[in-house]
């Protein structure tokens, strides 16, 4: 038990170092921002509220805040006010953000695929996805 979770966790971290080392090479933003980009760009009108954004994301929810106006500030995203409630703010994705957004996917398909893809079997691959998905099935959204 101790070895497999051990090696889960030594995986994971050795493959988002992959994809991070590839978009570095490219000249390409850091990892937490595809995140960011590809939760909004996927999200119904491009808008999510930072704490949505904050329960999505797969890398360091701890400071989304602050990412998102980095995100800003590069005019990839703008925070408008929610109509529904004059408090809230919404991220929401412009046209320079899905266009950075579809230039990072291709390299980080790329370092996902060599370093992970094509060390299984389609069969693995499944049997995976289905262990994972056990692993969260009680999660809380």
């Amino acid at each position: 038990e101790t070895a497999a979770w051990i090696g889960l966790v030594r995986t994971q971290q050795y493959l988002v170092g992959a994809v991070e080392d590839a978009l570095r090479e490219e000249g390409l933003p850091p990892l937490p921002w595809y995140d960011v980009l590809w939760e909004l760009d996927k999200a119904p009108g491009g808008n999510l509220r930072l704490n949505e954004i904050g329960k999505r994301v797969l890398l360091d929810k701890y400071n989304v805040t602050r990412l998102v106006q980095r995100l800003e500030n590069e005019g990839l995203v703008k925070r408008v006010p929610c109509p529904q409630d004059g408090r809230g703010i919404f991220a929401h994705i412009t046209p320079k953000g899905r266009k950075l957004r579809e230039r990072m996917w291709p390299v980080y398909e790329r370092a996902v695929s060599e370093r992970f893809f094509s060390k299984l079997g389609k069969q693995y691959i499944s049997r995976l996805g289905s262990m994972m998905g056990r692993i969260c099935e009680d999660k809380e959204d």
